[in-house]
């Protein structure tokens, strides 16, 4: 490599590393400074918005879990028609415009959608709810477990099951006992992103469950309220929360990633 390619090389990574540092680190030394001015009113407003995002995407990571997984194996382990097709269904919400997703929600599950109106019928109300708030998570994350986990459950031989197989072990046991702890490190690592993803869920919540306090205003939605209040202190602490919180998501993504690497080496 030329001293001159170099130099250019080191320069642009380095710009651009700028760019995208600069704005977290300025907004985490702003947040530091403001943090010290919220009444008591305040930081309890945004506990409420914190444990409501925790509850919320624990409760979506657990039904992405049980029902993705079965995905996951389905399309690691099956070759039949509508594949391809099935596959583009799975990981559509990962491009679409997260307010689109919730439009696309209203419409199915609103009081005038195409199910919405029947359980509304029943007296059961989705559209604008906790429950529509866990139901926009799982729409946006589950993409992001499902192609993990695939992806780990491709990794596993499929000599191994087969062997299990013949030695007596049902198709479950060969699951639980061989298939699902080769591929955990691929399934782990999908869990946090999608929790990830769930955590910092803004457009579809905002369009399918509203920002009502204490029942649908998460993290994200209670810092577009702050901030479109004009109160930056609270704005920048719950900012300065979820960077922290995606950082270490991030982190353990990568270590987990690192070690299912260092696994297939």
């Amino acid at each position: 490599m030329s001293p001159g390619f170099g130099f250019a090389v080191v320069a642009g990574a380095a710009l651009i590393i700028l760019f995208l540092a600069l704005p977290l680190a300025a907004m985490a030394w702003r947040a530091l400074q403001e943090s010290g001015g919220l009444t008591a009113s305040e930081r309890e407003q945004l506990w409420q918005a914190m444990r409501l995002s925790l509850v919320t995407s624990l409760i979506s990571m657990g039904i992405v879990v049980l029902l993705g997984t079965p995905l996951a194996f389905l399309l690691a382990r099956r070759q039949f028609r509508g594949l391809h097709l099935l596959n583009t269904v799975v990981d559509l919400p990962i491009v679409l415009p997260p307010a689109v997703a919730g439009i696309a929600l209203l419409m199915a599950f609103g009081r005038q959608g195409v199910i919405g109106q029947w359980l509304d019928g029943l007296g059961i109300t989705v559209g604008f709810t906790t429950t529509a708030v866990v139901m926009a998570q799982i729409f946006v994350a589950a993409p992001f477990y499902v192609r993990s986990a695939r992806a780990g459950l491709q990794r596993v031989p499929p000599d191994t099951e087969e062997a299990a197989e013949v030695d007596g072990a049902t198709a479950f046991a060969v699951f639980r006992d061989i298939t699902l702890p080769l591929a955990l490190p691929g399934v782990a690592a999908g869990l946090v992103l999608a929790w990830a993803r769930a955590l910092g869920e803004f457009g579809a919540t905002i369009m399918f469950a509203g920002n009502f306090p204490g029942v649908s205003q998460t993290m994200p939605l209670a810092i577009y309220s702050r901030f479109s209040a004009g109160d930056l202190p609270s704005a920048l602490l719950l900012s300065l929360i979820l960077l922290m919180t995606s950082l270490v998501i991030l982190l353990t993504a990568r270590m987990v990633g690192s070690r299912t690497a260092d696994g297939d080496g």
